[in-house]
Parts: structure tokens; sequence; C-alpha cells
């Protein structure tokens, strides 16, 4: 059964962040699906949900960013699932405002997120939804960017692109990452 995890940090101060994205989408998507999210077993929260006669998990990690791995971990244990059955959706500075990518795996590409995820799953052969943030930031200001908010115009943006991303994600969930990358990428 698909698990569709969304990445992000605890907390009030973190909301509405670049860095967050993988957290507003997984909301997105919850209310898309009618899905109360909750605690689960585990350092996360979880909601169960259904698309086109498929059932799906959504999961968003309470753990810190850097520590997703523990909470991938434990959610496939939990629900003995395997890595190419959770798509991984988080923030990415390579990728302009607007952009989505899917791969079957890959590196981290510098996210210290789903390096701890590679880590503590010991592979790096698992779907991700890659939405791009923007990397128009000065020189040595990565993390204050990455921990900003979208402009006003940006914003417009992502609501559009998030909303691609819940049908690149239905797509995942019915046809499997191949199809998903062949009519989102």
């Amino acid at each position: 059964m698909p698990i569709i995890v969304g990445l992000g940090n605890p907390g009030q101060k973190y909301a509405g962040t670049r860095h967050n994205i993988g957290f507003e989408f997984i909301d997105l998507l919850a209310d898309a699906l009618s899905v109360r999210m909750g605690p689960g077993k585990g350092p996360f929260h979880v909601g169960k949900g259904r698309h086109a006669g498929h059932n799906l998990y959504l999961v968003k990690p309470t753990t810190y960013m850097n520590k997703s791995g523990d909470a991938v971990r434990k959610v496939l244990d939990w629900y003995k699932e395997v890595p190419s059955q959770c798509l991984i959706c988080y923030d990415d500075l390579a990728l302009d405002v607007g952009t989505i990518r899917l791969r079957p795996g890959g590196s981290a590409g510098g996210h210290n997120g789903i390096k701890d995820i590679i880590q503590k799953l010991g592979t790096n052969k698992f779907p991700r939804l890659r939405i791009g943030i923007g990397d128009d930031f000065p020189k040595g200001q990565q993390v204050q960017h990455v921990l900003s908010s979208f402009t006003a115009e940006e914003a417009d943006v992502m609501e559009s692109t998030l909303e691609k991303a819940v049908d690149a994600t239905f797509t995942f969930t019915r046809e499997g990452i191949e199809q998903a990358m062949n009519d989102f990428n």
C-alpha cells in the first residue's frame, strides 16, 4: 500500500517556510482525501485515505528534518512495507519555484533529510517527489532561504504547483513511479 511522506520540521516556528513544503503538501492531500491525521505508532502523524480504489497512508514525521530517517524506518516497519512503496515529498533548492520532479531513487543531492533516510533505510532506492523552492539567495544564506516564507508571487505559483503534485501523487498511487514520471516530469 503506498505511503506518502512529506518532510518538514515540527512546530509553529517552521510553519509556512520553504523547508516545510512537504508538510504543507501532506495537509493538502489530507484535505483532498478528507483524511484526518493523528499520532502514529512512532515519531510521525499518519492518516489513511483512499483514492480511485487504492488505499494509501499519509505521513508527517514528528522528528526534525535531519532525523527524517527515524520516522520513515518506523513507518515502513509498522505497516510492513518496502521502500519502493514510500513516496518521499520534499523541498529542493536545485529546482525553480513551480517545478516538480519525480524520481525512483538516487542520491541525497545535499538534502539532509534525504541523506538520513538513505542511511536509516540502507538504500537510496525509494521514490521521491521533489518540489522546487528556488535558489535565489546570496552566498552563505541557504539556511535563511529554506527557513523563509515564499513571496506573495511565489505563493501563487506554489498553489498551482502543489495541485500538480497532488495529481502526480495520485498517478503514483494508481500506476507507479514510472508512469508518474512520464506524465509529470
